[in-house]
């Protein structure tokens, strides 16, 4: 019975159990009662994308995520965010029992895991790579806090399956929803996706800029294009304005609920959207149920993106920023 330590704890967020309580509760609380007329949370709001930064940057904007997932039938938690250090083709799977956060332990459901290896379709990660990796962890807190307000103590917490997803084409992502289609169709199931979003600067290698339409220059760059160091500092739009504009159209392409679209948003604008690779395989197993006939009704299997901010409001090409944004899906 191995444990991952809370490597990030007391850096990328408070490592005082009071302390990171508190600061979830007040977090929750900024967040409204209902959302668009809809109560939260949101009655079969099974599959949830949220942000990964450290708390004080993104820990407000998650908490629009995590009030709207419906735990009610929660038996597992599926999280599934990318691979920020590890060089993956596909998906790995951890080799703990056990991860701690410092509100408590969750454990991890060594049954699934063991079905998702005998695929032979996932590697297994290292206690190193599991340890530095931030995508995943950066979850476990808010996971936490959500069970004990949904259970009576935590021998009930639903078990967690940790899966770190690597740099996957489109094929693969359809392999991998394939997958975890039958798993996504359990509505004892539900799915967490880890991402940020636009990574914007010269320190992320993207200074992508949308000029404003109608403009001879949008007309010949619908994706934008890239800015250097040197250049004029464009003010139609303002380079913020531009990077929530890069960001809705990927939300927006998200939102059609087909995987090609968002593979094609981010073909043209190149958009720095960390969580490509999970958001990707959970659209395609919702593809794959959708075929099934599993996924019907309006509005469901699609997502509903219902919070984004930005780290900052960047005005010079020399600043940066990193986006943020939440979302539900009704399965």
């Amino acid at each position: 019975m191995t444990t991952r330590v809370a490597s990030h704890a007391g850096s990328w967020y408070s490592s005082r159990a009071s302390t990171l309580s508190s600061e979830l509760d007040e977090w929750l609380a900024q967040v409204p009662t209902s959302i668009d007329g809809k109560e939260l949370p949101v009655p079969g709001a099974r599959v949830i994308i949220a942000p990964h930064a450290g708390y004080s940057y993104s820990g407000p904007a998650a908490a629009w995520a995590y009030k709207s997932l419906d735990l009610s039938n929660a038996k597992r938690i599926f999280l599934l965010g990318p691979s920020h250090a590890l060089y993956l083709p596909g998906c790995a799977l951890s080799k703990h029992s056990k991860y701690a956060t410092p509100l408590g332990d969750l454990i991890i459901d060594k049954a699934t895991v063991k079905e998702l290896q005998e695929t032979g379709e996932f590697e297994n990660m290292s206690t190193g790579a599991d340890e530095t990796e931030h995508s995943l962890e950066m979850h476990l807190p808010y996971i936490y806090k959500m069970l004990s307000q949904k259970f009576k103590s935590a021998a009930e917490y639903p078990p967690l399956i940790p899966i770190l997803v690597g740099n996957t084409d489109p094929s693969v992502e359809r392999d991998y929803g394939k997958i975890f289609a039958p798993y996504l169709a359990d509505p004892k199931s539900v799915f967490v996706v880890s991402s940020d979003f636009c990574h914007w600067g010269s320190r992320f290698q993207y200074t992508r800029y949308l000029p404003a339409s109608p403009s001879s220059a949008a007309a010949s760059s619908p994706g934008g294009y890239n800015l250097k160091r040197h250049d004029k500092k464009p003010t139609n739009p303002a380079i913020y304005e531009s990077i929530g504009r890069l960001d809705k159209m990927a939300m927006d392409a998200i939102e059609t609920g087909k995987h090609d679209n968002f593979l094609g948003n981010l073909e043209e604008t190149k958009n720095t959207v960390c969580g490509r690779h999970p958001i990707g395989v959970v659209m395609a197993a919702i593809e794959v149920l959708e075929s099934e006939g599993k996924v019907t009704g309006e509005g469901k299997g699609r997502f509903k993106f219902v919070r984004y901010q930005r780290s900052s409001e960047v005005e010079d090409i020399s600043d940066s920023s990193v986006s943020y944004a939440s979302a539900y899906a009704v399965i």
